[in-house]
């Protein structure tokens, strides 16, 4: 596997990401954008990243929190998450931040129908908002609050906006996530019902929020397990 982290260039200024791939080009099948957690491009989303290149995906994680410096926050300190948001900007810079992304899968040979994208936690959200603004081949989304509830001012909910998604969307949810009521997951699902792509929606009665992620206190092995390998599957039929 090779990897690397590298500064590439958007409107509002460099921004990193955290590159990895198989060693062999014949090897790779296609290509996937990870969105990172609340908490940044951290050890997780770096290890997630991997684990897709050691599935046959060239992976990239952009740092969304680049325009407040970069960094991350501690998983059991949300305080340290806000400054971090406070320059994160609205939908117009992260879909900036994702088309800086694409571009760089694009210089590698990827055309957009080969390219999927992966979020958790706020990442989940953006999965949505990327589907239905940009011409990808998949999308799946980890817990992905404010889809139909917004939680930051600065994000509104997209669910009326759904029923015209064009990009295969998958979502993954937890029965005990405090932050996402499963009303909201069904409201979405009833959402989904109406567009004219595939789209599916996976509730697991005992997972948390954050139930795939194995440094939170939520982390769920069996619907981890499940969930990862729902991802894997929704992309090797969706991705060109």
């Amino acid at each position: 596997m090779q990897t690397q982290s590298f500064q590439t260039d958007t409107p509002d200024g460099p921004m990193r990401l955290y590159d990895a791939r198989p060693d062999e080009a014949g090897e790779v099948r296609a290509a996937v954008v990870v969105i990172q957690e609340a908490f940044g491009v951290n050890d997780h989303i770096e290890d997630v990243t991997r684990r897709f290149a050691d599935a046959g995906f060239h992976a990239v994680a952009p740092d969304l929190f680049h325009r407040s410096g970069g960094g991350t926050a501690p998983y059991d300190d949300f305080s340290k998450v806000l400054p971090l948001f406070e320059g994160i900007g609205g939908d117009d810079a992260l879909l900036a931040d994702i088309d800086a992304a694409l571009a760089h899968l694009h210089e590698a040979g990827w055309t957009d129908g080969q390219i999927g994208i992966v979020g958790f936690c706020f990442g989940g959200r953006v999965t949505m908002l990327a589907s239905l603004r940009r011409p990808l081949g998949a999308g799946v989304g980890f817990y992905g609050g404010g889809i139909v509830t917004a939680r930051f001012p600065q994000f509104p909910p997209l669910v009326d906006e759904v029923p015209a998604l064009a990009v295969p969307w998958l979502g993954l949810f937890g029965d005990d996530d405090r932050s996402i009521p499963v009303e909201d997951v069904e409201k979405l699902r009833l959402a989904l019902n109406d567009t004219a792509v595939a789209t599916d929606v996976v509730r697991y009665p005992e997972a948390g929020h954050g139930f795939h992620c194995d440094q939170r206190p939520d982390h769920a092995e069996a619907a981890a397990r499940d969930a990862w390998s729902r991802t894997l599957a929704w992309l090797g039929v969706h991705l060109a």
